[in-house]
């Protein structure tokens, strides 16, 4: 699979640096970017070349929120190189959420200690999204912990690494079904699931929502991390695959994108349950009401 990368150059005031990388990631993620990482200058970005839409980027960025932000980028063919070597020099640190769950990539540990934990996952992302570093997947990873598994059967839209079916799983879920659209992902959850030791409950599909046509039966707990375009397109397919009483857990928006989700989910007979927000990021929990 060919991919393009993409340097963006992001002049903008300071306090307004990490910001603008974050909203710049998100919108990104609209014109098929599927993953970034941070540089000096703002972010580079990798997208496959099939999917990379270049007006819509660039108008995404006509469309910039913060008006005192300039932004460049460069397109180029994404170096062909063994990109699970570089994720084996790089990691990431332990990551611990309500000081219950405990991610990691299990060679950056320091003074961790996995005893510690009621819930652990080691995670290999290699070029796929989601290591519990960004705002999103933690409060998504919270979010399960409110809740009580056991027996449950989950649907993961836009699955990534594979770490919020697995986390759901390691709580006591019966089973779990995830989706992608990129290959990367796909193999990366599969992978994950298996260094887990649940791959004998965990299924990862390539495709978008439209792959739930072949799935059978309903979830109790339905989860999508993706951007807030997306997830309206897609409310009502994942609305169609949940029974009353089922729950949604939604991210990958901004606080400020709430209201028009919420209007959404009210015309798909889903009640507000829980709110929550970090960093300017935003998770809504849903509750299908009887209809």
């Amino acid at each position: 699979m060919k991919y393009y990368e993409v340097r963006f150059t992001i002049e903008s005031p300071e306090n307004q640096q990490q910001d603008a990388c974050d909203i710049l990631s998100a919108m990104a993620g609209e014109a098929g970017f599927e993953t970034f990482e941070e540089t000096a200058q703002g972010i580079t970005g990798y997208v496959q070349q099939a999917l990379f839409d270049r007006s819509l980027l660039e108008q995404l960025i006509t469309e910039f929120p913060l008006p005192d932000s300039r932004i460049t980028f460069d397109v180029r063919e994404a170096e062909d190189k063994d990109w699970n070597e570089q994720w084996e020099q790089e990691g990431f640190q332990p990551i611990i959420i309500d000081n219950r769950f405990l991610i990691h990539d299990g060679r950056h540990m320091g003074d961790t200690t996995i005893a510690d934990y009621e819930y652990s996952i080691e995670i290999d992302a290699r070029l796929a999204f989601g290591t519990g570093t960004h705002e999103t997947t933690r409060m998504i990873v919270g979010t399960l912990l409110d809740f009580d598994l056991q027996g449950k059967r989950v649907l993961d839209c836009g699955t990534g690494t594979g770490i919020l079916s697995i986390a759901t799983l390691k709580m006591g879920a019966d089973s779990a079904i995830g989706y992608d659209i990129d290959e990367w992902s796909v193999d990366n959850a599969r992978h994950n699931a298996v260094i887990n030791h649940v791959d004998d409950r965990f299924t990862s599909l390539l495709g978008d929502s439209s792959i739930l046509n072949k799935v059978e039966g309903t979830f109790d707990i339905v989860m999508a991390n993706i951007n807030r375009n997306i997830l309206l397109e897609d409310m009502p397919v994942f609305r169609q695959k949940m029974i009353s009483g089922s729950i949604l857990i939604l991210s990958g928006f901004y606080q400020t994108d709430i209201p028009m989700l919420t209007t959404k989910a009210t015309e798909l007979f889903m009640t507000v349950i829980a709110e929550k927000e970090d960093n300017g990021w935003g998770c809504l929990v849903l509750n299908v009401n009887s209809i």
